[in-house]
């Protein structure tokens, strides 16, 4: 069995599902559900045993040690975090308490269990931290793109989080010999993913016929990750990464925010329709907010290298996956949008 936390929020969800795609091991699921979390996005595996879930606060240093010594996973895969840039900028506390907190609270737990387990299982444990591009800060358009020993300059709540837990983890192998691997990702997109966030956002709010605001002049650059793609990296570096080491992962598409919305109201032109006009005409630029990072882009060639992984989605195949996705899910995306998939843990989980 492996650990998983953060498993109904998207990436961590995205994974879950992706792993049963691939293996017959079970996950313990460990996730909060906060409003990011969203079980609904599981129910395909509602009465599949393999998938045991635990509404727990990775901040229950009691609770976890419970599970860690009912369960007794091979492996923790550490996805749980508070992830929203704006939302940091507005309210940094819960930043702080899940992503620095939450994830020395685990590592605590964690540490504890692996140095009692015997020898051969203790040699094979792992503990794989989920961590972002952002805590390397922001580029210029000519700097080159960041690597693994880019020095880390996080400019928002979220981002020096982020990078606190970054830093957290990778002390726990230094003193403790604890065997970590922390991937750094760019932005993801995909399936399931909670509508707050930019091309979830753009497609529904497109479809719903609003406005489509863009940050300042749009030209922010990201490298867009599909999620699956993501997931399959993970993977890689669970089964062949080495203890101590951090992979980025990218996606090798370095778009603007506005090249994006473009292609998203291209795509939706094409599969669903205005009665007139194109919903390039609902896009509006809005003042930009604070301290927005001009550029991210990720250097994965470590990962190639050593593991042998790449992307398989395009940026253009797998935003078609995408706004093909959330057309033909429409009930997920009302049930999110209305709030009601905060009633599905008692709908389908009740005792």
């Amino acid at each position: 069995m492996i650990l998983v936390t953060g498993g109904a929020g998207f990436i961590g969800a995205n994974f879950v599902l992706d792993w049963f795609d691939h293996a017959d091991e079970s996950v313990l699921n460990v996730d909060k559900l906060t409003y990011a979390g969203n079980l609904a996005t599981l129910a395909s595996l509602k009465d599949d045993l393999r998938h045991v879930f635990s509404q727990t606060d990775i901040c229950d240093r009691a609770s976890i040690d419970a599970l860690l010594a009912g369960h007794k996973p091979r492996a923790i895969l550490h996805f749980a975090a508070e992830s929203h840039v704006d939302r940091s900028i507005h309210g940094p506390a819960e930043f702080v308490q899940t992503n620095v907190v939450g994830t020395f609270t685990l590592l605590e737990a964690a540490r504890m269990y692996w140095s009692k387990l015997p020898g051969a299982e203790k040699q094979a444990f792992r503990f794989l931290h989920v961590s972002t591009d952002e805590v390397f800060g922001s580029l210029s358009a000519t700097d080159p793109q960041f690597s693994e020993t880019t020095p880390y300059a996080p400019n928002s709540p979220y981002s020096a989080t982020k990078a606190g837990a970054d830093h957290l983890v990778r002390a726990y192998h230094h003193i403790y010999g604890l065997p970590v691997l922390t991937t750094n990702c760019s932005n993801n997109y995909g399936p399931y993913h909670f509508p707050e966030k930019f091309i979830p956002m753009m497609i529904t709010s497109a479809l719903a016929g609003k406005l489509l605001p863009v940050y300042g002049d749009g030209l922010n650059v990201r490298d867009w990750l599909y999620v699956r793609d993501h997931c399959s990296a993970i993977r890689q570096v669970l089964a062949r990464g080495k203890p101590g080491e951090t992979y980025n992962v990218g996606g090798g598409n370095e778009k603007s925010n506005l090249s994006v919305v473009h292609t998203v109201c291209d795509l939706l032109d094409e599969l669903s329709p205005r009665q007139s006009g194109s919903y390039r005409e609902q896009i509006t630029f809005v003042k930009d907010r604070p301290g927005h990072d001009r550029r991210y882009a990720i250097d994965a060639r470590k990962l190639e290298r050593e593991l042998g992984w790449k992307p398989a989605e395009t940026f253009e195949t797998g935003l078609r996956k995408t706004v093909q996705w959330y057309l033909d899910s429409q009930p997920w995306v009302r049930d999110v949008m209305s709030g009601d998939y905060r009633n599905w843990l008692a709908k389908h989980y009740a005792t």
